[in-house]
């Protein structure tokens, strides 16, 4: 199970509703990598915090990071992160982009800025622009960012709204990450909130459907699936490839909440057995 899983958890400790001081999220992430290995992805930070970044910096091996920056800055600040030796370019994020033109923007500068291999991603808005800018992504090799959960309610996006999203990015070929609210495998409603959040199983669950040919209604099925036991099994080595081809990681300000429900799960071992 562990390939399901691997590189799965970008480390947004930075970000609400963790917002981790930059002197205690820095160490914690070296500690995630030692931990966990392979499960952790890059350190999310904003193009803005970079300074504050490396004054939290040791020598040592790289520090993998995502960079979170408008398309406007992304030249500066890459060329800030291609600078520093104790820093490394893991992934690119440009934020949530307005309409088609603006995603071609982002997407032109992504090719002049971001060296071959790197991934990058751009924020869909949640209009009726979002297929517009999904045609501009298709065939770019830029992938699609979606947010799935916030500080309100409305942040969360229904489970039809969601399926149909994750189908419109797999009908054009568009891989995806998402970011915010998936603190769980599971869907559940969360009674100190009132918000229902969506689960990260049932969101590869929802990937592994629409590639397999499935429609978007089948998505939105296992959006809505909140019994563990039906999503936990079933996951082969080509299912776990197929879904993992379309959702390739999402932000978490806690990467071993998502690990922890895992363990509890039977699906990864506790940790102090698991390979580094």
């Amino acid at each position: 199970m562990r390939e399901l899983f691997t590189r799965l958890f970008d480390d947004a400790a930075l970000f609400p509703p963790g917002n981790a001081p930059m002197a205690a999220a820095v160490p914690a992430h070296r500690g995630l990598e030692e931990r966990l290995g392979d499960l952790v992805g890059p350190f999310v930070v904003p193009a803005a915090r970079l300074d504050e970044l490396t004054e939290h910096l040791r020598d040592g091996d790289p520090f993998d990071v995502s960079l979170l920056a408008a398309a406007g800055d992304l030249p500066a600040a890459a060329a800030r992160v291609g600078a520093d030796p104790r820093l490394r370019l893991a992934a690119v994020e440009v934020p949530v982009v307005a309409d088609a033109a603006a995603a071609g923007r982002a997407v032109r500068v992504l090719d002049d800025v971001v060296p071959a291999g790197v991934p990058a991603a751009v924020e869909l808005p949640r209009t009726g622009a979002r297929d517009a800018v999904l045609d501009v992504l298709a065939g770019t090799g830029v992938r699609a960012k979606l947010r799935t959960g916030g500080l309100r309610a409305d942040l969360f996006p229904p489970a039809e709204e969601l399926a149909a999203t994750l189908a419109a990015c797999v009908a054009r070929g568009v891989p995806l990450k998402c970011t915010a609210g998936l603190h769980s495998a599971v869907a559940h409603h969360d009674p100190a909130t009132g918000f229902t959040h969506h689960g990260f199983l049932n969101a590869l669950a929802a990937c592994d459907a629409l590639a397999a040919g499935g429609p978007a209604a089948a998505a939105e099925q296992w959006l809505r699936q909140d019994d563990p036991g039906v999503l936990v099994e079933g996951w082969s080595p080509d299912r776990a490839a197929r879904a993992r081809a379309v959702l390739t990681s999402f932000g978490t300000c806690s990467v071993l909440a998502p690990v922890d429900d895992l363990v509890r799960l039977g699906l990864l071992p506790a940790h102090d057995r698991m390979p580094a």
